[in-house]
């Protein structure tokens, strides 16, 4: 009896990881950044007063996220995936107390541990997938992840903004602190173990400069990245600049939020891609998707002030195409990683968020000394058609 040992009664109650345990997790989390995803652009607009300055910030702070992203690496190394995990979820809480100052100092910090807390959710989570999810059963994985997160991106953005609106700052961000720590309880609750294989090698190098040219050298993680990039950037010009249109347009804060709401409710048809790419082929469902993204865009910046509610209409028509992407797009990068060099991989993959956060605002901000607002949705088209045709290009018939 000496070798016995007694354990809780209630941990085998706990069922291996799953493709729901990921899900809700993911869709935990997506309450957290959602509930403040249209309240974030309107109050630095609030603090600025000008939509070109309001992209200068947003450049500066996905700078400084990068930065952290790309050291990812070192911190799983040094600490373990589930301490980074742990990081991710108390900087999304300790973001909400910069955010309540409501001064440009607070509003920076507050994005910056935001964009931290973001980078290292991401990066841990999509480890613990490729260690418990088969490779055959990541398009059906992430397919239910997007469409389990599209409750929190629905009603997340309209609720935060009657939060800011109807009971303040303090109530809105508040929300933000509580979800965050409602995910840190159930991270912990399913007690993720880190696979020992996942770790690098000793030979291996974890210099981040080392880890993106690995990754710049194998065609398929490009490929990988580049979609990841593309629909990450129609995501961010989305929830910054669709509200701030409808603002500036003149329809006002709540209709910004409901049309974030809109477009995130959409996130149910993720189900319906993935489907649509197991039976069409990944390569021609993305590649639809991308050029009926541009041709969405381009109307929309023709419309522009004109009428904003069709310039809204034609938003979310995007939005549903962009879906395709969010059910798909990842599993490109998931089927093509190895496995001893996925935390390195994974950090520098995950850069495309960072990027699609950093490289928009820096060009709207030139493009927009120039032209209107509609300026920003007819230079994303622009992206959409280079991302299609390599898409189509490139992308191997049998992914």
């Amino acid at each position: 009896m000496g070798t016995h040992v007694r354990h809780p009664m209630w941990l085998p109650a706990v069922r291996p990881a799953g493709a729901r345990t990921f899900a809700s997790l993911y869709a935990t989390e997506s309450f957290a950044r959602a509930t403040v995803s249209s309240v974030i652009p309107i109050q630095a607009y609030e603090i600025l007063q000008n939509e070109q300055t309001v992209s200068i910030l947003y450049t500066v702070v996905s700078l400084l996220g990068l930065t952290v992203t790309l050291f990812m690496p070192v911190l799983i190394r040094r600490f373990a995936r589930r301490w980074v995990y742990t990081a991710g979820a108390c900087l999304l809480a300790f973001g909400s107390l910069f955010f309540v100052t409501h001064t440009l100092a607070g509003q920076m910090l507050g994005m910056l541990c935001r964009v931290m807390g973001a980078s290292a959710l991401s990066i841990t989570l999509n480890l613990y997938i490729m260690d418990h999810i088969r490779k055959t059963d990541f398009m059906r994985s992430e397919s239910l992840r997007m469409a389990w997160s599209m409750i929190a991106w629905t009603g997340g953005p309209t609720m935060g903004i009657l939060f800011y609106t109807h009971f303040g700052i303090y109530a809105a961000h508040g929300a933000v602190a509580v979800f965050a720590l409602i995910l840190l309880a159930l991270f912990w609750f399913y007690r993720l173990s880190d696979n020992p294989l996942i770790a690098a090698g000793k030979s291996r190098a974890v210099n981040p400069l080392a880890n993106i040219g690995r990754f710049i050298s194998q065609p398929r993680l490009r490929l990988a990245w580049l979609i990841a990039f593309g629909r990450s950037c129609f995501w961010t010009t989305f929830f910054v600049y669709g509200p701030l249109f409808m603002v500036i347009a003149g329809e006002g804060e709540i209709a910004g939020g409901l049309l974030i709401s809109a477009g995130n409710a959409l996130l149910f048809m993720a189900i319906f891609w993935g489907k649509a790419g197991k039976r069409f082929g990944a390569r021609p469902t993305m590649t639809l998707a991308f050029f009926a993204m541009a041709i969405a865009l381009f109307a929309a910046g023709a419309v522009g002030t004109s009428a904003p509610l069709l310039t809204g209409g034609l938003l979310l028509c995007g939005a549903f195409f962009t879906i395709a992407l969010d059910a798909l797009g990842s599993t490109v990068f998931m089927r093509s990683v190895h496995s001893y060099e996925r935390p390195q991989m994974a950090a520098v993959y995950r850069t495309y968020l960072d990027f699609s956060e950093l490289t928009p605002p820096l060009i709207y901000s030139v493009v927009l000394m120039f032209f209107g607002l509609g300026s920003v949705f007819v230079t994303l088209g622009c992206l959409m058609v280079a991302c299609g045709a390599i898409t189509w290009r490139y992308l191997p018939k049998s992914m």
